[in-house]
């Protein structure tokens, strides 16, 4: 062998190893994000295929120096709303300030928060969440990175590590929310081997159905103490009150994500519950995907300390508009603890004196 073939060959062994052990970082990195890639997806409505790919390009697969310092995985600029901790990194210009986040976890969520609540990125929410190349360019479009070549990078590293099965994984879990999902969530072991995904789908609880209408029990400890339902032994998933359907949303959920997941629009979704230009939930939250009645199930409702108006029609399933008809009420009234409030007209109550 001559010195010249030496000397490639050795080159070229040293580059196959360099790039056998990126992707073995960038294996590992996606094997230990993917659930929380799922989890937000389903969240805030962001395709896990992009955001693992975007936390793999900015964190460099975990091993960029902002991800070591800060837990930064996505390079997001503090911005002038941001109050937390803070760190100076060099990028674009020298030492521009970059957020700090306490875990990887606050990363992703704060990432997917990002794209949700800015309006130059709402158009996105409009796309497919599996058209992926489209997310790619949109982001782009929308100014997330001034690299012409940033979409592309993106599509690369979701072809190459086959993220989009992980959209299949998250719209599963939309599509079936009361029945758990039991899915083999695969870990990839090189950018050219093909995965394949098994879903499989428990029964759904036979107790909890649709029709089902549903009427809480009292159930109390520290834990549930801490949001104003929590006192509250709802089912998860959908279920009825007063005869419509309806579902306990957990803090951060995002109202776009629940409309596209029962196949409503959000004006509407917004308009069921009588709220205004709401999306990611800052508390715990009855969500109703139908209509409310314009009657209760029963004649009144009994204020408990520190219920409003908007509160109660949830709680019964009664149109907040009704409940102020039968009341002679204004939106601006302050339910008395004890009183009552009538779900149905006060003639009609009175007239089915067996009910409460």
């Amino acid at each position: 062998m001559s010195k010249m073939k030496l000397i490639v060959t050795i080159f070229g062994l040293i580059l196959f190893f360099q790039l056998n052990a990126q992707n073995s970082k960038t294996v590992a990195y996606i094997d230990q994000y993917k659930e929380i890639a799922i989890n937000e997806m389903i969240r805030s409505g962001v395709p896990a295929a992009i955001t693992l790919a975007q936390a793999v390009l900015e964190s460099q697969s975990g091993e960029s120096d902002l991800v070591k310092r800060s837990n930064n995985h996505f390079g997001i600029k503090c911005k002038p709303e941001w109050t937390g901790a803070r760190t100076f990194h060099d990028d674009d210009a020298k030492g521009e300030c970059f957020r700090v986040y306490d875990h990887p976890e606050a990363s992703f969520k704060d990432h997917s928060d990002f794209l949700r609540t800015r309006a130059h990125y709402q158009f996105l929410f409009l796309l497919s969440p599996t058209d992926s190349e489209a997310w790619a360019k949109g982001l782009k479009k929308a100014g997330y990175a001034t690299a012409p070549t940033y979409p592309h990078k993106l599509i690369k590293i979701i072809k190459d590590y086959q993220l989009d099965q992980y959209n299949t994984i998250a719209l599963a879990r939309i599509k079936n929310p009361v029945a758990p999902i039991n899915e083999i969530i695969p870990t990839i072991s090189s950018p050219a081997e093909k995965i394949s995904v098994t879903i499989q789908e428990k029964e759904a609880d036979a107790e909890t159905t649709e029709s089902e209408t549903y009427i809480p029990n009292s159930k109390k400890n520290d834990e549930q103490q801490n949001n104003k339902y929590g006192h509250l032994n709802y089912p998860e998933g959908l279920f009825t009150i007063n005869n419509t359907g309806v579902l306990l949303a957990k803090s951060g959920t995002s109202l776009l994500a629940i409309a596209n997941q029962y196949n409503i629009s959000l004006s509407k979704l917004l308009s069921y519950n009588e709220m205004n230009e709401v999306d990611i939930l800052k508390e715990d939250q009855l969500i109703y995907v139908e209509r409310k009645q314009k009657k209760g199930a029963q004649d009144f409702h009994i204020v408990k300390k520190g219920e409003t108006l908007n509160e109660i029609s949830q709680l019964t399933g009664v149109r907040l508009e009704s409940i102020l008809l039968y009341n002679k009420w204004n939106k601006s009234t302050l339910p008395t603890p004890g009183s009552k409030v009538y779900l149905k007209s006060p003639t009609e109550a009175k007239s089915n004196p067996n009910k409460k």
